[in-house]
């Protein structure tokens, strides 16, 4: 699998990447496979494709705080984001994983996967919920999926050294709720992992046997869309 270990100055250009590759993938003529790990360098509001804006995030809050609220491409609830929690995507092929057509399916492997690499330095990692993993029934990480013909982009998050407190300053309880989050707030269910950034990297790295580095990664494609559609408030407000 190829390795891209790239943070962009701006949120619009690191949300951008992450479709960027899938298209890469999904439209490269054999099988192609990324991890993408990157970090934002500044506190961000990142709400899913068909989240409803107001209903999840606290706008008002946002902008006094100065925090920018972007829209992804994938599904799920809104998440925020910055220094201290650090972001991966994987972007695989339906060629090479047919079995993974399934989004349930989809889910399980790929927190499976994580999981099970990350169990060697924090024992008790779980995949809860639809698209969890936790530990002691507290998130570290939440994840979200946008699947194409050939290639699925899967991404996340993962707490290290997160101020938890602008989760609850941002957030409104979100609408839809694991089971095992049984009705805690923000505060009380979402937990740092007590890892370094460097070991989640080379968890990841190892987890997905991504050795070799991408160098002809998507430019041109990746500044296109963070210009016509990631800072664009038609997209970012379009529900």
């Amino acid at each position: 699998m190829f390795l891209l270990d790239l943070t962009f100055d701006t949120p619009a250009e690191n949300l951008a990447l992450d479709e960027a590759l899938l298209d890469l993938c999904e439209n490269a003529p054999e099988p192609v496979e990324v991890l993408r790990i990157w970090e934002s360098p500044q506190p961000i509001v990142v709400i899913g494709r068909s989240s409803r804006i107001d209903v999840e995030v606290n706008r008002s809050r946002c902008a006094n705080l100065g925090i920018p609220i972007l829209r992804r491409s994938s599904g799920g609830t809104a998440i925020v984001a910055g220094r201290g929690c650090l972001m991966y995507a994987v972007v695989l092929s339906y060629e090479l994983r047919p079995e993974l057509r399934g989004i349930d399916e989809a889910h399980r492997l790929v927190l499976g996967v994580i999981a099970e690499y990350l169990r060697e330095l924090l024992p008790g990692v779980e995949h809860r919920g639809l698209s969890d993993l936790a530990i002691a029934d507290q998130k570290i990480s939440g994840n979200s999926m946008r699947c194409k013909r050939n290639s699925f982009l899967y991404h996340g998050t993962l707490l290290y050294d997160f101020p938890l407190e602008l989760i609850d300053a941002c957030l409104h309880t979100p609408p839809r709720q694991p089971d095992y989050r049984a009705g805690r707030s923000h505060d009380e269910f979402v937990m740092n992992a007590p890892l370094t950034a460097a070991d989640l990297r080379q968890t990841l790295i190892a987890a997905w046997d991504a050795n070799e580095e991408l160098t002809a990664w998507p430019r041109e494609e990746t500044v296109r869309l963070a210009i016509e559609k990631y800072s664009q408030e038609e997209w970012t407000l379009r529900l």
